[in-house]
């Protein structure tokens, strides 16, 4: 009888959800399954402060699966991937690092040119003349790593636009928790393909201690509209998923590349 009670409680929760699936004006879409997949990808040989903030990050996205609404998968290195496995990702999540040797470099290009979709953090946008990656400038919309704070701080961060998907929700003025701070050159405010989305605060300046930045344009979080993908400038640190706004913001700029999905935006399925 146990049982019985168990099964017709079951069925009726079934049927109750097949109802309101039915019904348009229900608030809720329940996933019958995974929705999509999305890759991380990470050096766990980088420099200790990168490997730090790689497995919060790790973690950060993991707890996203709960549930069982994607399917996460991690890898520390792309090298012998084909195109045709890449491409089952809806998302790659590059933490720390990017493609390094040419092959693997050719097929990320071929996955970002045809759809594919990205979401960076900090040094995995890292473009000196020593990465000799001349497409990667053209993905993130602007010149090489020009400089850099030092040690990592908290910084004030204005918002550039408030009504983004990624933005809409977030505080116009906020503080992020402390972190390394690139600098880029041409800023990527110039590209009239990229919209910036925040930036830090004039107000911040002098930026450091040991290494002091002084002055310049100073985006951190932006979009390439050419490209299905989002550049986040933190990621140094052990302190990065302190802080619920950045946290939001992390987690809009992950939804949105998603939803913009070729294959449809999953989130309404």
């Amino acid at each position: 009888m146990k049982y019985l009670h168990t099964f017709l409680a079951a069925l009726f929760l079934l049927m109750g959800s097949e109802a309101m699936a039915q019904d348009a004006s229900y608030p809720a879409n329940y996933a019958r399954a995974p929705r999509f997949k999305a890759l991380i990808f990470y050096s766990d040989t980088a420099e200790p402060a990168h490997v730090d903030f790689a497995m919060q990050a790790i973690d950060f996205f993991k707890r996203l699966t709960y549930g069982d609404g994607f399917i996460l998968e991690t890898t520390t290195s792309v090298e012998g991937w084909s195109y045709e496995r890449m491409k089952e990702f809806s998302v790659i999540i590059n933490i720390n690092t990017a493609p390094g040797s040419a092959e693997s470099r050719a097929i990320f290009e071929q996955y970002m040119e045809n759809g594919g979709g990205w979401l960076g953090f900090h040094a995995a946008a890292y473009n000196a003349r020593s990465t000799n990656w001349p497409w990667l400038n053209e993905f993130l919309g602007c010149g090489q790593f020009y400089c850099n704070n030092w040690p990592p701080q908290c910084v004030l961060v204005d918002l550039d636009v408030t009504d983004s998907p990624i933005t809409r929700n977030i505080p116009e003025h906020f503080v992020a928790p402390e972190s390394e701070w690139y600098q880029w050159n041409p800023s990527p405010r110039t590209n009239p393909d990229v919209e910036v989305l925040a930036s830090l605060s004039a107000k911040n300046y002098p930026l450091g201690i040991k290494d002091v930045i002084s002055s310049g344009d100073f985006p951190i979080v932006w979009r390439n509209r050419k490209y299905r993908m989002a550049y986040l400038n933190y990621g140094h640190g052990d302190r990065e998923f302190t802080d619920a706004t950045q946290n939001l913001l992390t987690l809009n700029a992950f939804r949105y590349v998603v939803s913009l999905d070729p294959n449809g935006d999953p989130f309404k399925k």
